[in-house]
């Protein structure tokens, strides 16, 4: 049986294993790419994030062709210092939670806020890396954390790459919603490759 049949009859899901990379290009000019696969190269998710919109809205979806939806991603406000992002289930309409940027206090070093569906917050995403460097020397590589309810729920590192963003995410099992988490970590390196164009 060739890998391509196995993979299509044993496809695999966020709850089924735990560790993941993402992938973008080095340089984007009308949209972010970001995909996230297991390490043997398995798609889980798609992002394309569009560059030049008044209000930031985008899909996730779990294929190459974008013919299944995952999740909605929607920015609450259109200007705004303190972005939140809604994230809900593209199949039911539930929302998940929310991801909020901390304004001011993200311009040294990137944090959000993370809250549930009800809007009290249950945890935070931070850059973990030399942050202000970073904004110097785009070279040198980054790590993020998601925490909730106290307890990590991801971590997320930079693999060197030439022409190539790549990041290693390992999620913590039984931690959060595994989608929610991994779209708090896609939404950190968004605002990370956001101020990289700028």
């Amino acid at each position: 049986m060739s890998t391509a049949l196995t993979r299509e009859v044993q496809p695999v899901s966020l709850t089924s294993q735990s560790r993941y990379r993402i992938k973008r290009n080095f340089w984007s000019i009308f949209e972010r790419t970001f995909r996230v696969s297991t390490l043997d190269g398995q798609l889980i998710m798609l992002v394309k994030h569009p560059i030049f919109r008044f209000r930031e809205q985008f899909t996730v979806y779990a294929d190459e062709a974008q013919q299944k939806p995952l999740l909605f991603i929607k920015s609450r406000q259109i200007i705004a210092i303190n972005f939140a992002f809604e994230v809900t289930d593209s199949d039911n309409g539930q929302v998940l939670g929310s991801v909020q940027k901390r304004g001011l206090r993200s311009i040294v070093r990137d944090k959000f806020i993370v809250r549930d569906p009800d809007g009290q917050e249950i945890g935070f995403v931070e850059d973990q890396g030399a942050s202000i460097l970073r904004r110097y020397f785009p070279i040198l590589t980054s790590k993020h954390a998601v925490v909730l309810n106290g307890q990590p729920a991801a971590a997320i590192r930079q693999i060197f790459r030439f022409f190539t963003k790549e990041f290693e995410v390992e999620l913590v099992p039984g931690v959060g919603d595994p989608r929610f988490v991994m779209a708090c970590a896609l939404l950190a390196l968004i605002a990370e490759s956001r101020r990289e164009d700028a």
